[in-house]
C-alpha cells in the first residue's frame, strides 16, 4: 500500500489518476465528482472504442477533457440564459472538477503575442483568411486557450 501512495501522482498517466480520483470520491460520497469522472472516463472508453485502441496518451485524455470543457461552458451559458440557476450551479461544480485534468490557461497578453507572432508567420492579413489563422493558431496553442477566446483574438487583430 505504501508504495502505490508513493507513486501516486508520480509518472501517473491521467487515466490512472482519474481511476485513483474515482475510488477517493466514491470512498468520500462527492456524489458530483463521481458522476463527472464517470463521465469522463465514459468519454474516453469511446473514443477507445472508436479508435479500437486499449490505451490512450494523455494527450488524447486531454482533448476528451477540453471537449467536455467546452460543452459545459455551453450548458452553463444556455442555462443561464434559461435561468435555471440549479442546472447552472451543477455544471459549475462539474466544469471546475474537468479544469483540474487540463493544462492553465495562456495568460492573455502571452496569448496575444503568440497570436500576433503566428500570424505574421503565416502570412495572414484579413479576415477572409480566417480558417487559416484559426489552423495556425490553434496547433501552436494545444489546449493551453479556449478556442472562442483564441478566435475573438485574432478577429481583433485582423482587425
Amino acid at each position: 500500500m505504501a508504495l502505490k501512495d508513493a507513486r501516486q501522482g508520480e509518472g501517473m498517466t491521467i487515466e490512472e489518476k482519474l481511476e485513483n480520483e474515482l475510488k477517493n470520491a466514491m470512498k468520500s460520497r462527492d456524489e458530483i465528482k463521481v458522476s463527472t469522472i464517470r463521465m469522463l472516463k465514459a468519454g474516453i472508453n469511446n473514443v477507445k472504442l472508436e479508435k479500437n485502441i486499449k490505451a490512450l496518451d494523455d494527450p488524447g485524455v486531454v482533448k476528451i477533457v477540453q471537449k467536455q470543457v467546452s460543452e459545459h461552458r455551453e450548458s452553463i451559458e444556455q442555462f443561464e440564459k434559461g435561468k435555471r440557476d440549479d442546472l447552472v450551479s451543477k455544471e459549475k461544480k462539474e466544469l471546475d472538477i474537468l479544469l483540474a485534468y487540463v493544462p492553465a490557461e495562456m495568460p492573455e497578453g502571452e496569448l496575444k503575442n503568440l497570436i500576433a507572432e503566428t500570424l505574421k508567420e503565416a502570412g495572414v492579413t484579413s479576415k477572409s483568411e480566417m480558417g487559416k489563422a484559426m489552423k495556425a493558431v490553434m496547433g501552436k496553442v494545444r489546449g493551453r486557450a479556449d478556442g472562442k477566446r483564441v478566435q475573438g483574438f485574432v478577429s481583433e487583430l485582423l482587425g
